[in-house]
């Protein structure tokens, strides 16, 4: 099918940096990173990329200190659990948020879509900047599954529109991540109309590229439907 969802303007060439859509997607690391306007709040980010591209792509370097060195076959991208950040809080309906809680939960159905329900399960530490870090040893280098990315659209300083990545929450409508050949799927489909997918940034018109820029949000549960 052909399509220039992914096309830079002028270019005719493949974006290295993977977008807001349904995508197939692996994990190259997740890192547990804390926000830089709260120390309390941290996001979990998943270091993805898609399957290898075909024809004429060229992959961000691997290593950026060596100009020579080998590629992504992929596009890459970072792309945030949850659409805000993990903190301990109290919701206006009286509900406490824990947020280790809550990162643990995050952990729990990552490894079920990965089939490592087990492996999880071993991990124990004892804060949970360590427990995050064995999750990084245990889910680096994943095997390929289902997604469904949104984004918030941000601009940076040149005027250009960006893309701030994080995995729609769960509901009745589906689930933002899941096993490839998966029967009776529930897997979320982008919809760029759904402000839960899709947060444009209301501007004038401006050229359209992507980034990595973390984005400041509010804490939440994802995990109970």
């Amino acid at each position: 099918m052909l399509s220039t969802k992914d096309m830079s303007a002028g270019s005719g060439n493949i974006k290295p940096v993977v977008g807001p859509g349904n995508n197939v997607i692996r994990i190259n690391s997740v890192s547990f990173d804390v926000t830089p306007y709260d120390v309390d709040a941290y996001n979990i980010v998943l270091h993805v990329e898609t399957e290898p591209v075909a024809g004429e792509f060229n992959g961000f370097l691997k290593d950026m200190n060596n100009p020579n060195g080998p590629r992504y076959a992929g596009q890459v991208g970072r792309v945030r659990f949850s659409p805000y950040p993990y903190k301990d809080t109290t919701l206006p309906s009286g509900r406490e948020i824990q947020r280790d809680t809550e990162v643990l939960k995050a952990m729990v159905y990552l490894s079920e879509v990965l089939n490592k329900r087990e492996e999880l399960d071993k991990i124990e530490a004892n804060t949970i900047e360590a427990f995050m870090v064995e999750c990084n040893k245990l889910f680096s280098d994943s095997e390929y599954f289902n997604a469904c990315l949104g984004a918030r659209e941000w601009e940076n300083k040149e005027g250009y529109i960006n893309n701030d990545l994080f995995l729609p929450r769960m509901s009745k409508d589906g689930i933002p991540l899941e096993a490839s050949n998966k029967e009776n799927s529930r897997l979320l489909t982008f919809d760029a109309n759904n402000t839960n997918h899709l947060r444009k940034l209301e501007k004038k018109e401006s050229i359209a590229t992507s980034s990595f820029e973390p984005a400041a949000a509010s804490a939440g549960d994802d995990f109970d439907l």
